[in-house]
């Protein structure tokens, strides 16, 4: 018999069972049994949805391939933690709607890093927007500080580059799977992580991104670290999406203020007014976590 972790792995990869739908049931059986027991899912609407005669002819017919694919996942450097594992991060794993399966490349051990912090904005930044993403970045990395972004165009490419080139570590969290890496403007820094790094997502490596897997993976961002920091955005933007989930999960959101007569200052400004914490330098970043040791100065 599979032990549950294969199981999970198996209907993830399989794809029968959407995502949500397979970690909802895992909360209601951590052993994802699949018998005439099964009867007592029929209190919750979702769970009536599971064909769970599907599922169980399924795991019998195919999990001899499904065993071969993993093997030739992991001879690609992918490695796959379902959230039954140890190794599946608590502060992911109490986020609304989990994912059942992260997928990895790189060095693993990233998940467990404790100073780490989100860099999420534009994707069109101004020479002032990526002058802030250098600085403090930078400065964050002197801290020994770990940052984590989407591998987006613009502040995103930008707070992974400037990680890199400091000689930290970056973990760049993507919307599809690891065979359509996007955008492939980032195709060849995304490998690079993926050796040096390393990149996460919660879909199968077949998996080619869709637009909403862009907003679901911001969640992630979020989740993974202990505050956001919003450098250029504007009003309606995946950046806020990231910052408003953050404050959900109860974690610190940071916003660098800039011109009145930039549109991509709307978005931090929007932030500010609803208490997210203006960053005037990495310091005010940097004392809301009790621990920091060189002197900065303010953004000009």
């Amino acid at each position: 018999m599979y032990n549950v972790s294969e199981r999970m792995i198996f209907h993830r990869l399989k794809g029968l069972i959407s995502p949500s739908l397979l970690t909802k049931w895992w909360k209601v059986d951590p052993e994802l049994y699949i018998n005439e027991e099964t009867h007592h899912f029929k209190q919750d609407r979702a769970l009536q949805t599971i064909d769970f005669t599907r599922l169980k002819q399924a795991e019998e017919n195919e999990f001899p391939i499904f065993q071969h694919i993993v093997q030739a996942y992991l001879k690609q450097n992918i490695h796959m933690i379902p959230i039954t594992s140890p190794l599946y991060p608590s502060t992911l794993k109490n986020i609304y709607d989990p994912p059942p399966v992260l997928f990895l490349k790189g060095n693993v051990s990233y998940l467990n890093e404790e100073k780490s912090l989100g860099v999420v904005g534009t994707r069109v930044p101004s020479s002032y927007g990526e002058a802030c993403v250098k600085k403090i970045v930078g400065e964050l990395v002197k801290e020994e500080w770990m940052i984590v972004s989407g591998l987006a165009k613009g502040i995103d490419g930008l707070a992974h580059k400037e990680c890199i080139r400091k000689k930290g570590k970056t973990i760049g969290i993507i919307a599809g799977g690891f065979q359509h890496l996007y955008p492939k403007e980032h195709a060849q820094m995304a490998q690079y992580m993926g050796k040096h790094h390393l990149l996460l997502s919660e879909h199968p490596p077949y998996v080619k991104p869709e637009k909403w897997h862009f907003p679901m993976r911001n969640r992630l961002i979020s989740a993974l670290t202990k505050g956001t920091i919003v450098i250029q955005c504007k009003e309606k933007s995946g950046s806020l999406i990231t910052a408003y989930q953050a404050l959900e999960q109860g974690k610190e959101v940071f916003a660098v203020a800039g011109s009145i007569f930039d549109s991509n200052s709307t978005g931090p400004a929007r932030l500010i007014q609803q208490g997210a914490k203006l960053v005037h330098s990495t310091k005010d970043i940097l004392e809301e976590f009790s621990f920091h040791s060189v002197q900065y100065t303010e953004l000009s």
